[in-house]
């Protein structure tokens, strides 16, 4: 049940912004940005799940293009071992495949964002739906975009609204409200940073990323949280380009 935060800009020569907070089962195992599909994606940058070889969040700076992932419920009757893991939606967006279709993978929503603008792609198990982003800011979690019924678009999408991401850096602002939200108890439905635990779900919040795209490239950045579900000071790293 992830979260992602995104600024549309009325100029489409001005950045869009990107955070996208990743909720995951702390066992499963992750690599953070990089190249880590050279063969198959060359050029391009992401958050690797280590297990089924895809993608949480991928970008590539060559074309402008990002994709981040976010999961969401189904009615689909997909056995096991037919489904595609969602992972592979990221890296083919990129790259310029957007998913179509009836896609064989659980539910999903997928942000999709680039210098010529943004939407959402959301699979419910029966049909493909496109949410195209008007300028502003908009907010994305386990749901519809802009939900009014999830807790916590209805508690923080005025305060992101509301925030100057003209600083230096540019995420300042956005990451104090994320702190802000972070002193709920993470097992509150209105909490940014997560614990899914009493639900029954393993998932809490492990990463915070930041991402900037405009038609010169995108810049993305990682961060990881001091313990999972938990808040803490941030050490973004260079953008991989710079590694």
């Amino acid at each position: 049940m992830c979260t992602v935060i995104i600024r549309v800009p009325e100029d489409p020569r001005r950045p869009t912004r990107v955070i996208a907070i990743r909720d995951e089962d702390p066992g499963r195992p992750w690599n953070p940005l990089g190249r880590w599909w050279p063969d198959t994606h060359p050029g391009v940058i992401g958050v690797h799940d280590v297990r089924a070889g895809g993608a949480w969040l991928a970008a590539d700076p060559a074309t402008s293009r990002f994709a981040v992932l976010l999961n969401r419920a189904d009615d689909g009757t997909l056995p096991d071992d037919a489904v595609v893991s969602r992972g592979t939606l990221p890296l083919a967006s990129v790259s310029g495949h957007s998913p179509s279709g009836s896609p064989r993978s659980r539910g999903f929503n997928l942000l999709e964002a680039s210098p010529a603008g943004a939407r959402v792609l959301s699979w419910d198990g029966a049909s493909l739906r496109a949410a195209e982003l008007t300028p502003g800011t908009h907010m994305i979690a386990h749901d519809d975009l802009d939900d009014p019924q999830t807790a916590r678009i209805t508690a923080w999408l005025p305060v992101f609204t509301a925030a100057d991401t003209d600083s230096d850096p540019w995420w300042t602002q956005w990451l104090r409200v994320i702190e802000q939200s972070a002193e709920l108890a993470a097992t509150d439905d209105r909490a940014l940073i997560r614990d899914h635990r009493h639900i029954g779900i393993p998932t809490l919040s492990l990463l915070v990323a930041v991402a900037s795209i405009d038609p010169d490239g995108v810049e993305v950045r990682d961060a990881v949280l001091p313990a999972p579900g938990e808040w803490g000071p941030l050490t973004f790293g260079d953008a991989p380009a710079d590694r």
